[in-house]
């Protein structure tokens, strides 16, 4: 098989071979392009070409008919008639220029006579930073250097080492990018004192230049192997005691070690003589993702560091938390006799859980006898409570892992806004960018030296769950009075933001709200009912959805005109508030019929006009109405009765169109019809 293949391989090359000696005979029959001094030039010098017809290859016997013309690349130099044509051409780039000598008979298209190419180059430079290494006492030895410029041209570059009695190695590389060797032997760790002298010599057709010698030991040269097998030993699982091990290579005198967080762009370093694979470390931190490398190298002086060992990523043990937890609360009154708790409390960073959190421990005690009530496991960052309103409540939190739990934090459970004179004043809450929002207070004005601490707490004013928002705080030392808030801030959302004044167990506080980023509302509040109410009305709406108010609400407008009119509606404005979402309005006639509708407006616009809803008051007309004409009228028919004339043409009207039936005499029942036609029968008893 293997003679079938090799047979096959040489018959390729020597159809190829064939095909472009062809080739060449086909392009060149008609005659030939000579080029003088030589196809390799140095720059700036000039280049005589010369192109000739064969013998009876022209277009006849005379050779005015021949006209022979030279180009460069595509351009043409130069143009005669004959058999023969001569230029000389200088100023040529570097690399390689081909030129193509064509034959005209005049008529039809040029024929191709033949072509050259001339390559124009310069003297190699001398090899610079010659440098030799060996991989590992049983590598082999390679060197490396610099060519300088290109020459453009074909150039060999050859190594030569010479060693200890009299011994020569050499190696050559042939190409235009030659700039390292592998000369394939192994210096032995024997003598490692043994002196080698390695030189490089480059050389084409226009010179040859050798960088000067490098002359070098075993321990010069010899790179160790990075060390393998790296693992770490925790004693006792704890990260106080840590043992970090590997495995060199042969006669390893130094080590250095480098490891660092996984997060961390900065190595911690360590240099250690003797290590023989094994240091310890004593400040890794617990609960950490870390990363280790070693390097090596055989002398304190000579040779060269290996190439880092491949990373050991691991993750310390954990250690009991060392941090405490910022614990916040909320206090609401349910009625007369119970009050709801809600504890809330922020993660512990890394570094303070060492470890990963498994639950939370909550405890409730009363105050005054400091006597537990409820304790409670949780794995979340809330937890309430319902209690009597009687007593006085503490709590306690901590958190707990693996190894431990960490210190509680204790907080009693107080009126946060039950100091007036606490109170934070201008209180303002502004956009600090897309995703945060400025906070400024003043200071109480009364008690501003008492206070030990501000407490800014925020949460979304409309939820989308009916569950409570989420609640988030920050702390801030007394001498400030403002507050970048970032946290769980996001745009066309409103917050309700509230600053606490707190002075050992009492409290002051001022709210107000705001947003990150705000636009017009999207749409305007829905009228869901229109009552009347003793001659005015009562306009129900239901609350624009959190996500379409696009910031806070400022004010509310209710429009209303006349139904079918084209008079421009009037309107009220009603400053926004939580609840309830009614208003009465007494500005509407009595049996006219109204359109009303109503808009919402944030500090960046009013909302498009929500639902239309008519209206049409039913209520009693207003008294006035009614008794100015009353008086008129009776005022009117008094003076007219007043005048005897009148009152005697009234009383004869008036009798007549008196009926009949209508007289001063009774008649007597026994004349009536009915009485002749039925007789009476007179019933004795």
């Amino acid at each position: 098989m293997a003679h079938t293949v090799r047979a096959c391989y040489w018959a390729l090359i020597f159809v190829i071979m064939l095909l472009l000696v062809k080739a060449e005979i086909d392009a060149c029959k008609r005659g030939g392009v000579a080029v003088a001094p030589s196809h390799e030039i140095p720059l700036g010098s000039a280049v005589n070409i010369s192109c000739s017809l064969k013998p009876n290859q022209g277009c006849s016997q005379h050779s005015r008919s021949n006209k022979l013309t030279l180009y460069m690349f595509d351009r043409e130099i130069k143009s005669q008639r004959g058999h023969s044509l001569h230029s000389e051409v200088s100023g040529l780039p570097l690399g390689t220029t081909l030129f193509v000598c064509k034959l005209f008979c005049g008529s039809g298209e040029e024929i191709r006579i033949c072509g050259a190419e001339v390559l124009v180059g310069v003297v190699p430079e001398q090899p610079q930073n010659l440098s030799c290494a060996q991989k590992g006492e049983h590598g082999t030895v390679a060197c490396t250097w610099d060519r300088g410029r290109d020459t453009h041209l074909y150039t060999t570059y050859t190594l030569q080492l010479n060693g200890p009695k009299k011994l020569t190695w050499q190696k050559q590389c042939n190409g235009y990018d030659c700039d390292h060797l592998d000369l394939g032997i192994n210096l032995s760790p024997e003598s490692p004192e043994s002196s080698y002298t390695a030189k490089v010599t480059a050389k084409n057709r226009l010179g040859n230049a050798s960088s000067f010698p490098s002359t070098f030991t075993f321990l010069d040269i010899v790179k160790p192997l990075p060390p393998r097998d790296i693992r770490i030993n925790f004693v006792n699982d704890s990260v106080s005691r840590c043992t970090l091990q590997w495995r060199d290579e042969g006669m390893v005198l130094l080590n250095r070690l480098r490891y660092r967080p996984n997060n961390s762009r900065t190595w911690n370093m360590v240099n250690t003589t003797n290590a023989k694979g094994r240091h310890d470390l004593l400040d890794l931190k617990p609960f950490t993702e870390y990363e280790f490398q070693v390097s090596s190298k055989l002398h304190l002086h000579k040779g060269s560091w290996s190439d880092w060992s491949e990373s050991l990523r691991t993750q310390t043990p954990e250690e009991e938390p060392a941090g405490t937890l910022d614990v916040w609360y909320m206090k609401q009154n349910i009625d007369y006799y119970r009050q709801q708790i809600s504890l809330f409390w922020k993660d512990l960073s890394v570094s303070e859980a060492r470890g990963k959190i498994l639950h939370y421990q909550v405890t409730l005690l009363e105050v005054a006898g400091e006597k537990t009530t409820l304790q409670n496991i949780t794995e979340h960052t809330s937890w309430t409570w319902v209690v009597p309103r009687t007593q006085n409540w503490a709590a306690a939190v901590s958190a707990a892992n693996s190894k431990g739990s960490s210190l509680p934090t204790r907080v009693n459970i107080t009126d946060l806004c039950g100091a007036g004179l606490l109170a934070p004043g201008q209180v303002s809450a502004n956009s600090g960018g897309v995703d945060s929002i400025i906070v400024t207070w003043e200071p109480p004005r009364e008690a501003a030296s008492a206070v030990r601490e501000y407490v800014v707490e925020w949460r979304e004013l409309h939820p989308r769950r009916s569950t409570w928002p989420p609640l988030t705080w920050l702390r801030t030392p007394p001498h400030n009075v403002s507050a970048l808030i970032s946290e769980n801030i996001r745009p066309y959302l409103c917050y309700e933001v509230r600053v606490h004044a707190l002075s050992g167990h009492r409290g002051g506080c001022s709210s107000t709200r705001g947003n990150a980023k705000h636009r017009a509302p999207l749409r305007g509040p829905y009228i869901n009912a229109i009552t009347e109410e003793k001659g005015s009305i009562l306009i129900s709406w239901d609350e624009i959805p959190a996500q379409e108010q696009m910031g806070c609400i400022l004010h509310y407008r209710i429009y209303w005109k006349e139904r079918n009119s084209s008079s421009q509606p009037r309107f009220c404005e009603i400053p926004y508030r939580a609840s309830p979402n009614s208003h009465p309005l007494d500005s509407l006639q009595p049996r006219v019929r109204y359109v009303l509708w109503m808009t919402a407006l944030t500090a960046a616009g009013e909302s498009p006009q929500g639902n239309e809803r008519g209206f049409c008051l039913q209520g009693k007309a207003n008294l006035s109405t009614f008794v100015v004409p009353s008086i008129c009228t009776a005022v009117i028919m008094l003076g007219i009765f007043s005048i005897r004339y009148f009152r005697q043409k009234v009383f004869v009207l008036l009798s007549a169109l008196r009926p009949q039936w209508c007289s001063r005499e009774i008649p007597d029942p026994a004349n009536s019809t009915w009485a002749k036609k039925y007789p009476f029968v007179e019933v004795t008893t």
